[in-house]
């Protein structure tokens, strides 16, 4: 009986560390983290796009316009 009896105190103890658990918790916890930054770089690149594309359309303007001498053949 004291075997059975210590079998089921083990048995309700490890069913009461898993439902304290706090694993759970801090994986939504993370997953709440990386939606906001995620929906942070969505804006970012919502507001800032167009001036960004503008910006390297002229770095591409002035990079063509460069006048780059060929390697010596060797």
């Amino acid at each position: 009986m004291t075997t059975l009896m210590v079998s089921v105190l083990a048995f309700v103890s490890g069913i009461k560390d898993r439902l304290e658990s706090e694993k759970g918790a801090t994986a939504t916890e993370y997953s709440l983290l990386l939606a906001f930054i995620a929906f942070g770089i969505i804006l970012a690149v919502t507001a800032f796009g167009g001036a960004l594309s503008g910006w390297f359309n002229e770095l591409a303007g002035v990079v063509n316009g460069w006048n780059v001498p060929a390697a010596p053949a060797g």
